[in-house]
């Protein structure tokens, strides 16, 4: 199996693991980034959840009990995340990243819109577009408004008015400037 494959098999597990606890999730990050045409270096898989500390805290210690390496990372006031759990091993890392108490809303969401898996039968459920673009724009920065950029300019076909409606139902900012920039507004 390539690395690729091990990190994805990976992802399965860990997200069956969440699935068993209750817990529903969504492949943000660049993997879900290159199944929209927008592929970038990476050696993670990000999944985001609603889960509460205490969950978390649960689920590291099932990771732990079921073989893999997990750290929980708790959050603090300032955190604009609800916790990351950093699964690692032979097959890289696997983030599984806390949007609870923080930005809920767009993983409840993504994973209700959510009508792609990562390769065929996978439990790795992606991100739909416009949930990931408001990802991207709740996390600010750089990095985050390139790939916006980019996941904009490599689908023409995307429905705009959807990412504008998801954006103004969150209340983010920062999509019309981005727009203008490639000429869609």
């Amino acid at each position: 199996m390539d690395d690729a494959g091990q990190l994805l098999a990976a992802g399965e597990k860990v997200v069956r693991v969440l699935e068993r606890h209750g817990i529903g999730g969504v492949v943000i990050g660049a993997v879900a980034l290159a199944a929209y045409r927008h592929i970038r270096y990476t050696e993670d898989l990000d999944i985001g959840v609603n889960a509460s500390v205490e969950t978390l805290r649960v689920i590291t210690r099932v990771l732990v009990a079921e073989g893999f390496h997990a750290e929980l990372r708790e959050p603090d006031s300032q955190d604009a995340l609800g916790g990351v759990i950093d699964v690692s091993g032979p097959f890289g890392l696997v983030q599984i990243i806390s949007f609870a108490g923080r930005f809920p809303a767009v993983i409840e969401d993504a994973m209700a819109a959510s009508t792609l898996a990562a390769r065929e039968g996978s439990p790795l459920r992606l991100t739909p577009i416009p949930h990931l673009i408001a990802l991207k724009l709740y996390a600010g920065g750089y990095k985050s408004k390139a790939d916006i950029f980019e996941l904009l300019a490599r689908n023409p076909d995307l429905d705009v008015e959807e990412v504008r409606a998801l954006c103004t139902k969150y209340r983010l900012t920062g999509l019309e400037d981005i727009l203008a920039d490639l000429g869609r507004s």
